[in-house]
């Protein structure tokens, strides 16, 4: 995965979320239910790492403001 930056997290209320997951459809489910609680800039695709199990996805939050849902 990418380094997080100062800038993903320099305020209160920013986060970056690591998902480990079995599957896709499991990473994305979370990702949504993060969604209801704020804004994200989602993540449109899993990593696998060779050798290990499950997917990655990383999403970032901003608490702040409200989603668009």
């Amino acid at each position: 995965m990418r380094p997080i930056h100062n800038a993903h997290v320099e305020e209160s209320g920013l986060a970056v979320v690591d998902v480990a997951a079995a599957d896709d459809a499991t990473a994305f489910r979370i990702q949504e239910l993060l969604a209801t609680h704020g804004a994200i800039a989602p993540a449109d695709r899993t990593t696998r790492q060779p050798g290990e199990p499950g997917v990655r996805l990383r999403c970032f939050v901003d608490l702040r403001r409200q989603s668009g849902r």
